[in-house]
């Protein structure tokens, strides 16, 4: 009996001790230097980043789906202009070179941006943790310590706690830091509130209906009760504030090859009734007879789609999202599936309706899902568009003075390009010349500034509300200048400058706010791809120290590389010629590039002058070697590799030497070879 009770009592030990070991092992593997929170494109590049400087890192996903609108579908990249596009973000636009044979490419079908992302993750080593989603976040003394985690998929189970030194929320909803209690605001600011112009309430022309369209079920009778999809609401001043945001929808893959192609058919819940307004519409415009009219029907590599709202009434399912950003759960799920069921019909619709012209049933036949995408989800992506859900209200607030230059920040560690853009808001009715009729509000389509820079304090909260987090994603901006910044690309420049702050933060055992901002900068200049590799050398016409013209040439604001180029007519004028100098400070093969802006009246050849600071080497780029893809208005060319040397004086010079046209010259990459 004794000998039974001492055996008991030993494996009771056993027991206990390796629950003990499980709990510390658990324990140990519950805290790390930064917790990402959002697998999102930026999500997966700070956490990347992260690692690669050496901190232990956990990268948590709410959902099953790796990379966000970058993986999801949105593979015709909204650019704005490429010099805006840094570090590991223009190194992601090259992997996807990589494998379709280019420098850079920036239209690419889910499955391969997915991929791309997987493989950075391979080799930081990163096990993304799929299917955990905010419960809480808990802070003492103004420091998030912990967040707790459910399980997505059945929230029943135990919670988890995750500890953190540095916390980054890379998620498009903001939901970390909503957790934290951080300060944000949802929709539209007034624009009294910062001094804009396009903020608030906006009835504008764009992806509009023309006049005279009518808004209810029987027309002319407003006892008929509305279509489907419009709203009651009244229609408020232009520039009033409000908490409705921006549509969202599905950027659709589809493709036309019949070998990769399942059929659209139709989606459980299909009611025809809900394209009443569209029908209208094709009535309305009965010249326009291509889908190019209804669609931003964008091609990608290999038959395939990037297919975005276009017009009056699209794949944008306005005004149905206005709940998403503070909802819970189930109920954001419930917004996201009527999404789903509603493009599925949509396409359905164009497909089969007989009140659909000839012409538009004619072309959408030869479509249909890609059996090679989204093989886990039914060939449909699992990401929904939520172009805007919460924004922080920061440091620093991003507004309509950054974007147009108005006011430069300093603490710059991003740019953004892209216009400010913001999908339609509402659908309403509206009376003109004594007319009822359909129109959409919120559409703000305003261009024609250069690259500018995105504060550092942006990406952080106020010191109150949390000392260890940073915000790429739902950052801290206006409703009109977060139109311009919401770019994917500047999302990953904004995830790693996030991530090279916060491991900063914790070598120094500070707050956020008190990063030394020019050290990030400099760090993010000589380290791009974050791993130590040697940094390429970009030398822009606007870099006078770097560059030596002669001759007269005209300088062009828009369309090139950077805030401008100089552009060459006069032939009977001499020889004009700009050198670009680079300053090697590394040895070894470098590939040498040259940016070709698309330019009315451009010569059919550009003749340059090489020098590798030892021989000179003529070039002559033709103008059929240039070929300018996706939503761009230049490309790279590439002149060939070369061993460069420290202090000696390489260059490339572009001149008007044998043109028939006019020559620009805009800007020059020397690239370490790989």
């Amino acid at each position: 009996m004794q000998r039974n009770i001492l055996l008991w009592t030993c494996v009771l030990g056993l027991l206990f001790s390796s629950c003990k070991e499980t709990a510390e092992t658990k324990s140990e593997s519950e805290n790390y230097d930064l917790v990402v929170y959002g697998a999102t494109s930026a999500g997966v590049i700070a956490a990347y980043t992260a690692k690669t400087m050496g901190k232990s890192v956990l990268l948590v996903e709410p959902s099953q789906h790796l990379g966000g609108l970058t993986s999801g579908g949105l593979g015709y990249t909204d650019i704005g202009n490429k010099y805006a596009v840094t570090g590991l973000s223009r190194d992601f636009y090259r992997r996807l070179g990589d494998h379709y044979g280019k420098f850079e490419q920036w239209i690419f079908e889910p499955s391969v941006a997915k991929n791309t992302f997987q493989d950075y993750l391979d080799r930081a080593g990163i096990e993304v943790q799929f299917g955990w989603r905010m419960s809480a976040a808990t802070k003492e003394d103004g420091w998030i310590t912990r967040i707790t985690l459910e399980n997505a998929q059945d929230p029943s189970q135990s919670e988890r706690e995750v500890s953190g030194k540095m916390f980054i929320d890379a998620t498009y909803e903001g939901d970390l830091m909503a957790k934290a209690g951080v300060s944000y605001t949802i929709g539209r600011e007034s624009n009294e509130q910062y001094g804009e112009t396009y903020n608030g309430v906006q009835l504008m022309n764009g992806h509009q209906f023309p006049d005279g369209v009518d808004p209810y079920q029987t027309p002319g009778d407003p006892s008929s009760g509305l279509l489907w999809g419009i709203s009651d609401a009244e229609l408020e001043p232009d520039g009033t504030g409000d908490d409705k945001i921006q549509a969202y929808n599905y950027r659709i893959c589809l493709t036309n090859d019949p070998a990769n192609r399942i059929e659209i058919t139709e989606p459980e819940g299909y009611d025809p009734s809900m394209f009443d307004l569209l029908v209208r519409l094709f009535e309305a415009q009965p010249d326009r007879r291509s889908l190019g009219n209804y669609f931003i029907w964008s091609r990608m590599p290999n038959s395939k789609t990037d297919i975005n709202n276009r017009g009056g009434f699209s794949t944008d399912m306005i005004g149905m999202n206005h709940d998403y950003p503070e909802a819970d759960y189930e109920r954001r799920q419930e917004i996201i599936d009527a999404h789903t069921q509603y493009t599925k019909s949509l396409l359905y619709f164009y497909k089969t309706d007989p009140r659909v012209p000839r012409e538009l049933q004619e072309q959408i036949q030869e479509w249909g899902y890609p059996k090679d995408e989204y093989v886990d989800n039914g060939n449909w992506t699992p990401q929904l568009y939520v172009r805007e859900v919460r924004r922080m209200v920061g440091e620093y607030v991003m507004t309509q003075a950054n974007c147009v230059g108005d006011e430069v920040v300093e603490d710059g560690v991003g740019m953004a390009a892209y216009t400010m853009d913001s999908h339609n808001i509402q659908r309403l009715v509206i009376e003109k010349d004594g007319e009822k009729m359909v129109k959409n509000e919120g559409n703000v389509e305003i261009g024609g500034f250069g690259p500018y820079p995105i504060a550092y304090r942006s990406l952080i909260p106020k010191s109150e509300d949390a000392k260890n987090l940073l915000v790429p994603v739902a950052l801290s901006a206006s409703h009109i200048a977060y139109g311009s910044i919401r770019m994917e690309p500047v999302f990953m420049v904004l995830g790693q400058s996030s991530a090279v702050a916060a491991s900063m933060a914790i070598d120094k055992e500070q707050a956020v706010q008190e990063v030394n901002v020019a050290a990030l900068q400099e760090e993010l200049k000589e380290n791009p791809l974050a791993d130590g590799s040697t940094a390429e050398i970009l030398v822009d016409n606007e870099d006078s120290e770097q560059v030596e013209v002669t001759g007269n040439w005209e300088t062009q604001s828009r369309g090139g590389y950077g805030p401008s180029y100089l552009r060459s007519v006069a032939r009977d004028a001499g020889e004009t010629s700009v050198r670009f100098r680079p300053a090697i400070q590394e040895e070894g093969p470098y590939d040498v590039y040259v940016y070709f802006p698309r330019s009315q009246g451009g010569s059919s050849q550009t003749y340059i002058l090489l020098s590798d600071g030892f021989e000179e080497h003529e070039i002559t780029v033709k103008e059929e070697d240039i070929r300018i893809e996706g939503q761009t208005s230049g490309e790279w060319v590439h002149l060939g590799e070369f061993d460069l040397k420290p202090n000696t004086s390489p260059f490339v010079e572009i001149s008007n030497k044998d043109a028939d046209g006019a020559v620009v010259a805009d800007a020059v990459l020397w690239v370490p070879a790989r």
